[in-house]
């Protein structure tokens, strides 16, 4: 018994750190009264000092615990496609390549079509991809261009293709949260899909309607010089490599060579001024570079003194019937996801448990995959220290919070797979 109440209390302790960061980001945006004046990026660091400060064993274990979770390779990855996301977005904007898109896609789309356009687009474009950070690499500058001429929020517009994104994260069948969905729960990917659409498709439907009345509230944009088409072909380039399933670094590397060539045959660019840009790039990712490292340390910390493994034994004990399988599996990737801000690593961490609880309870495997997945991605797209909406906000150079509020995808998914676990029939298996 004390070994027991050991352990639980050891789990209590290594979560801590995680609700110091919620209580120094959300109480002190609050006192201020502005999201903004809040760096993500100070609230980890004292997060990740209580958490070096609280944990077991000697400083320099300790230390080296948190540097392992920093240097993971999938953070390491992460930071990977900030640079290189940083260095393109600076070198197409000095050529006007934004510029130059915006003006095309307001000449083809009516004003009344560009919210929901741009969300439909998003969805499609990261169903093809697999993935939500290269689809929002692609049109979050196009969407910030839009906003800016249309006069729309920045966060709105980002939410707007953010939302979209996970559509597709979701759904597609090369998406790396839908592999590891359906090999946890042993079950085909097209039934995965069917269960899953029967999910979101309420959600997606009802979220299009809504950006359609809103767009007709946004106002035709103001009559600008002519640019030059050749301008935006790097944009353009960067979503057709993404649609035929290259790898958004390749993706992004590609898209810098474009603007490089393009801006040295038009003159627009030499070579001093395109790796000034570069630098510039790559020095406005800073800020997400340090929030990245911060919290990969901290969550490693949180998974190996036992926050994690507590989480998990604590919400699949006691459950009773189908229904309450089910939304223990939904509350055990939810918070593992909480836990690791990264959608696939709580679906892999969860998926064995996950598994067990539905075969003891008759979860059918389809429903099993799509519950991790669906919430998974929930969490994934409203924690502000996600890459998402660290991304995103990023690009648009914005606080994560101030994305969060227009968020209407992800909240909608969420309360369909809510109602899909209360209401929904039980299937023949």
């Amino acid at each position: 018994m004390k070994k027991v109440k050991g352990s639980v209390s050891k789990g209590l302790l290594a979560i801590s750190p995680l609700v110091v960061f919620l209580l120094a980001y959300l109480v002190s945006s609050l006192v201020a009264g502005d999201f903004y004046k809040v760096p993500v990026s100070a609230a980890f660091l004292l997060a990740g000092v209580w958490a070096v400060a609280t944990a077991e064993g000697t400083l320099t274990d300790r230390l080296a615990t948190f540097s392992r979770g920093a240097g993971h390779p999938n953070v390491l990855l992460m930071i990977w496609i900030f640079l290189l996301a940083g260095a393109f977005a600076e070198t197409a904007r000095s050529i006007g390549a934004v510029d130059a898109t915006v003006s095309l896609m307001l000449s083809v789309v009516p004003a009344r079509w560009l919210l929901a356009g741009l969300f439909v687009t998003a969805c499609f474009i990261s169903m093809a991809m697999g993935t939500s950070v290269g689809t929002i690499v692609a049109l979050v500058p196009i969407g910030a261009g839009i906003a800016a001429q249309c006069g729309i929020s920045e966060p709105f517009m980002a939410a707007v293709i953010v939302g979209g994104s996970f559509f597709g994260d979701n759904l597609s069948f090369i998406s790396d949260t839908t592999i590891a969905a359906t090999r946890a729960a042993g079950c085909e990917m097209r039934d995965k899909f069917r269960a899953n659409l029967r999910i979101v498709l309420p959600a997606f439907l009802a979220v299009a309607v809504i950006y359609f009345i809103q767009g007709g509230q946004v106002g035709d944009a103001p009559a600008s010089a002519a640019a030059q088409w050749y301008t935006a072909l790097p944009y353009l380039l960067i979503i057709v490599l993404a649609l035929c399933g290259l790898n958004v670094t390749g993706v992004l590397s590609a898209g810098i060579a474009a603007v490089a060539l393009i801006g040295w045959i038009t003159g627009r660019l030499d070579w001093v001024g395109w790796i000034g840009a570069v630098g510039k790039g790559v020095a406005g990712m800073s800020d997400l570079i340090i929030v990245t490292l911060l919290a990969g340390g901290l969550l490693e910390m949180i998974r190996t003194g036992g926050g994690l493994d507590l989480i998990i034994s604590t919400l699949s004990k006691g459950v009773r019937g189908r229904k309450g399988a089910e939304a223990a599996i939904a509350g055990i990737v939810s918070l593992a996801n909480l836990c690791t801000a990264n959608n696939t690593v709580a679906i892999i961490t969860t998926g064995g448990i996950a598994h067990d609880i539905a075969q003891r309870f008759g979860v059918p495997p389809q429903k099993t995959a799509s519950l991790l997945d669906t919430f998974s991605c929930l969490v994934q797209g409203l924690i502000p220290y996600g890459a998402q909406l660290l991304m995103a906000a990023g690009l648009v150079g914005i606080s994560p919070a101030a994305i969060i509020p227009h968020l209407y995808y992800p909240f909608l998914m969420g309360f369909c797979a809510v109602l899909s676990i209360m209401f929904e029939k039980r299937t023949v298996r």
